[in-house]
């Protein structure tokens, strides 16, 4: 609730949160010894945006942890809307000899990088969706180098000769695909 009470009430505190989620099945994040469900998670996000509609979130997720079936997997994907996730961190699952996890049934390393790869794709199309929904909106943008900045949401911005370290309101006029543009 202290989380919660700084989100909602501090100005200081950017509105992006990057969770760390994992897998949207709960017999998985059971097996991954996570102390959340997928309910949780949704929950959580629902909240945070009751509190800071603005917020744009991100997460990690692994893909192909071993026993994971198809079914759990589309759990996985769905999260990414059900969550309106913005920027995923796609791990495929690697193998850790002397884990728990190393001794349970494993995913076949194609299949795995075929998740990770749908992941990937889901995570760039919901990327994709938050650019260009910036598209007139003005932004406090921390220029980081002499190419590109950063919004308060997180979101990378195509920059030319500003001022580096500097903070300046930008009006954002569409993305590049990748950047948002000014």
């Amino acid at each position: 609730s202290d989380l919660l009470d700084v989100i909602a009430s501090e100005d200081r505190l950017m509105p992006h949160l990057h969770l760390s989620l994992q897998s949207g099945d709960d017999l998985i994040l059971k097996r991954m010894k996570r102390r959340h469900s997928r309910k949780d998670a949704i929950a959580f996000c629902a909240q945070v945006r009751r509190l800071r509609p603005d917020i744009t979130l991100g997460a990690d997720i692994i893909a192909g942890f071993p026993t994971e079936t198809e079914e759990m997997f589309s759990r996985s994907e769905d999260l990414v809307e059900e969550c309106d996730l913005t920027f995923l961190h796609v791990f495929p699952y690697s193998k850790r000899p002397g884990t728990p996890a190393a001794r349970m049934p494993q995913v076949a390393g194609g299949e795995i990088r075929e998740r990770a790869k749908r992941l990937r794709s889901a995570g760039e199309a919901a990327l994709q969706r938050r650019l260009a929904a910036e598209a007139g909106a003005t932004r406090q943008v921390l220029i980081e180098s002499a190419t590109q900045g950063r919004t308060e949401h997180f979101l990378p911005v195509a920059v030319s000769g500003e001022t580096q370290d500097a903070v300046m309101a930008l009006a954002i006029k569409g993305h590049d695909g990748s950047r948002l543009t000014v």
